[in-house]
């Protein structure tokens, strides 16, 4: 068991945001519940999958919804309802305990994401359990069918929801992870596009074989590897992508953005003109809530399952959507897919089909330079 010091979770909610792939949530708000909770005395416990007892009950907590925030229009239409003091996560995870009639031993979060895991880490932290080091992605992910979860074939069901005006929602009886996803993003748009989820109420010896163990560890030294790095002076971009067994696909400046928010999810384009061994060449990324494919010069580069990475080369820090403007000085980094997504049924969930590709999955490589 590891207690995690403010650095250690500093270091791993920046770590997550780097391989959140520009999704998971914004690691500010990430930092205010640890914050919190370490305010309020609380300690933030981890173990690995072993040391856990193997009759334990773990859930996964997150947020799901868009990333980007509601026209003024509306936004409009929810300011006559009453706000809960508490975060909704809370109140969900509370819920769940009453409706079971059994404590949870701790959570695992459902991403890696400058938020989503932080929210993980929080519901474990104020309710004094554990986190479990392991997740289902290893990156971040736009919809519940992209998980280990989906691909092992686990139950997302029953699956408690709260959001920010109180009300709760009980789900039983759910198909599958698909007909999950439908469901809640269906009561998310309508809860400001934001509601707290909390699924996959397993013990651990019914999940251990169907996560990524050492998620949070991976992410945590990604996470001091970028702090060094950027502390350092050095080529923070290089540094991820030696960390991360990947490379540096891209380097330029943003010259065209844009994006929308449809059916629940944040919807864009990143166009990049290149700089310096770049210079004359163009890069494009095509986003849904995450990074999802990248074009060199009109050619598609990278692909889902693939991590496509972006880097603010002036301040170092990870670029989240739809956080970008023209004129920033950008690196884009790939590195390569959690194993477990490319297989036949990882492939078939978040492969390049999901993206609207009609090719076959094939890992990125550098551009020929």
């Amino acid at each position: 068991m590891k207690t995690l010091t403010r650095q250690d979770l500093e270091d791993i909610l920046f770590g997550a945001t780097i391989l959140g792939t520009g999704g998971g949530g914004e690691v500010s708000e990430g930092l205010r519940l640890i914050d919190d909770a370490l305010s309020k005395g609380k300690v933030f416990q981890m173990v690995t999958l072993d040391e856990a007892p193997q009759d334990a009950l773990v859930c996964t907590p997150y947020m799901l919804g868009a990333i980007s925030a509601l026209p003024a229009e509306e936004e409009a239409l929810y300011a006559r309802l009453p706000r809960i003091a508490e975060p909704a996560v809370l109140a969900a995870y509370r819920r769940f305990q009453a409706y079971l009639g059994r404590d949870f031993y701790g959570t695992i979060s459902c991403e890696l994401g400058g938020s989503n895991t932080a929210v993980s880490f929080y519901a474990a932290a104020m309710s004094g359990h554990f986190i479990i080091d392991a997740d289902p992605a290893g990156r971040a992910v736009p919809e519940i069918t992209h998980s280990t979860y989906y691909i092992n074939g686990l139950p997302a069901a029953p699956i408690v929801m709260a959001n920010e005006f109180g009300e709760t929602i009980i789900c039983e009886n759910i198909a599958d992870d698909m007909r999950a996803e439908h469901i809640v993003r269906a009561l998310s748009k309508v809860s400001r596009n934001d509601i707290a989820a909390i699924d996959h109420a397993l013990e651990v010896r019914d999940l251990r074989d169907a996560v990524i163990p050492g998620a949070i560890s991976m992410a945590m030294d990604m996470g001091k590897t970028w702090r060094a790095a950027r502390k350092g002076g050095s080529d923070v971009a290089a540094a991820i992508a030696k960390q991360g067994d990947g490379f540096v696909a891209f380097q330029g400046t943003i010259c065209e953005c844009d994006w929308k928010t449809e059916d629940g999810f944040t919807i864009g384009n990143i166009s990049i003109r290149g700089t310096g061994g770049f210079e004359g060449e163009t890069y494009r990324i095509w986003l849904k809530n995450e990074n999802l494919i990248g074009w060199h010069d009109n050619k598609v580069h990278a692909t889902i399952p693939d991590l496509i990475c972006v880097i603010d080369l002036d301040s170092g820090d990870p670029v989240t959507n739809p956080n970008y403007a023209n004129g920033q000085n950008v690196a884009v980094i790939i590195l390569p897919a959690p194993k477990a997504f490319t297989c036949p049924k990882g492939l078939q969930a978040f492969g390049p089909a999901y993206a609207g590709l009609e090719l076959e999955y094939r890992p990125a490589m550098p551009v020929a330079q």
